[in-house]
């Protein structure tokens, strides 16, 4: 995801630059005209604007507030916008860390998933000062995206992304189910998509990401559930979406029953580390 991200960045003239440990992914990028620097503090040193994309909480805080991290050397005019999927917490704590060192923090995580990075049609969930927001952050939001919304205070972004994500989740388990319903009966899985998406199912899922093999040739579903988004890291959504509920108060019985399916997907070898869509694959061999 932040390596196509960065590409947008690129591609409408700015100054990009990198660091990951996946060094391909940085050799890629350097090809394309970026440079890169040999760790984050150098990163925030150098760079006036630094958008992170981290797989957990306790990866942002560390790569943010360790004794190297991005905060250890910035100046004060750095701008840190964390495009990561975290809870609210983390990134208030992360907030906090920056502010007493006079520097802005922003979680922005962002909804489309890979397709969408890729074509630059992402959605960014902003949490911080509205005016901000469209002054120092959309200018360069809109090189990846097209939409920016300003949710809140600090933490906001992350609260609409896990709602996103916790509403995927139970989406595609949904389409699955009657994918497979309509599959058992004898009714091709194409046709019924089909119907779905000219009738009131119809979903993002549905449409643009299906979990039946061969519907959308581009979907991970057709090339065995490679690539996409992780069922690991959806689960670690799922759990935060239940973490969130439960601070709030908040009644999420699907929420809950879906983070159940994907923690039997999670504990096993064969699906993991495939694409989210694979709970077709997984339910379809229940039969």
């Amino acid at each position: 995801m932040g390596s196509l991200m960065a590409k947008h960045l690129l591609d409408k003239g700015h100054k990009v630059t990198v660091y990951d440990l996946n060094k391909s992914a940085v050799n890629e990028l350097v090809k394309n005209g970026a440079k890169s620097v040999s760790s984050v503090a150098e990163l925030g040193e150098k760079c006036k604007r630094v958008f992170t994309m981290l797989p957990t909480p306790e990866i942002i805080t560390k790569t943010y507030t360790g004794a190297d991290g991005l905060l250890s050397r910035a100046s004060s005019s750095t701008i840190f916008i964390d495009s990561s999927t975290i809870d609210p917490g983390t990134a208030q704590a992360i907030h906090k860390a920056a502010s007493d060192k006079k520097l802005k923090f922003f979680d922005a995580p962002v909804a489309g998933a890979v397709p969408a990075a890729r074509a630059g049609t992402l959605v960014f969930m902003v949490g911080g000062d509205e005016k901000e927001i469209k002054e120092l952050l959309e200018p360069y939001l809109m090189c990846m995206g097209t939409s920016v919304y300003a949710c809140g205070p600090v933490g906001s972004g992350c609260v609409a992304k896990i709602c996103n994500n916790m509403m995927l989740a139970i989406s595609m388990l949904g389409l699955t189910e009657a994918l497979l319903l309509g599959k058992n009966f004898g009714l091709d899985p194409k046709l019924v998509s089909a119907i779905i998406n000219k009738g009131s199912g119809r979903c993002w899922s549905s449409e643009i990401y299906n979990p039946a093999p061969g519907i959308i040739p581009t979907a991970p579903s057709s090339n065995d559930y490679n690539g996409g988004f992780k069922v690991n890291l959806l689960y670690k959504d799922l759990g935060l979406a239940s973490k969130v509920a439960r601070e709030v108060c908040s009644p999420t019985p699907l929420g809950a029953l879906t983070h159940e399916m994907y923690r039997l997907l999670v504990s096993s070898d064969e699906y993991k580390e495939k694409d989210f869509s694979v709970i077709f694959k997984y339910l379809a061999n229940k039969k």
